[in-house]
């Protein structure tokens, strides 16, 4: 429509013919060249897996890790208040891989993996406390249900999400 009123402004047929090729000449260029290549980003599947393990809780001092307390294993600065925990190998090799969603049993929310513990220990997760030692202490050891998230490498319709 713009392009008609446009052309009742022109009087004469040369400039006529110069809007026409820049026209043509613009929606050739958005067709071909205007839009950017996308990538498909795969689907990601998930599913969860339960487990009952022993949860011990533990704080960012020096007694209680290495000479850097606020840093896991991954590498993540450690906050107070974060959700985070520990997994202990076997875990780890199961799938509870850094940043894994791990929901336990009796908390609220979603933990996050943010750091290994040392090889003797089986089976277990150590709850993040941040520098409350009596909240660790006053959480002990108990043996919990958690639900952890891992990613699928097809779709199974039982646990499509």
């Amino acid at each position: 429509m713009i392009y008609i009123v446009y052309l009742k402004q022109i009087p004469n047929s040369k400039s006529l013919k110069i809007l026409h090729f820049l026209l043509i000449g613009f929606i050739f260029t958005m067709i071909f060249f205007g839009c950017k290549d996308s990538k498909v980003e795969p689907v990601t599947y998930y599913s969860w897996e339960t487990l009952n393990v022993t949860a011990t809780a533990y704080n960012s001092t020096v007694g209680q890790t290495d000479h850097n307390p606020h840093i896991g294993a991954f590498g993540d600065s450690l906050k107070p208040g974060m959700k985070y925990i520990a997994v202990s190998r076997d875990l780890y090799r199961k799938g509870m891989k850094h940043n894994t969603p791990v929901r336990i049993d009796g908390l609220k929310g979603l933990y996050l993996v943010k750091d290994r513990m040392p090889a003797r220990w089986k089976n277990r997760i150590d709850i993040y406390m941040g520098t409350n030692v009596d909240s660790a202490r006053n959480w002990g050891r108990k043996k919990v249900d958690i639900d952890y998230r891992i990613e699928l490498k097809e779709p199974n319709e039982s646990n499509k999400e």
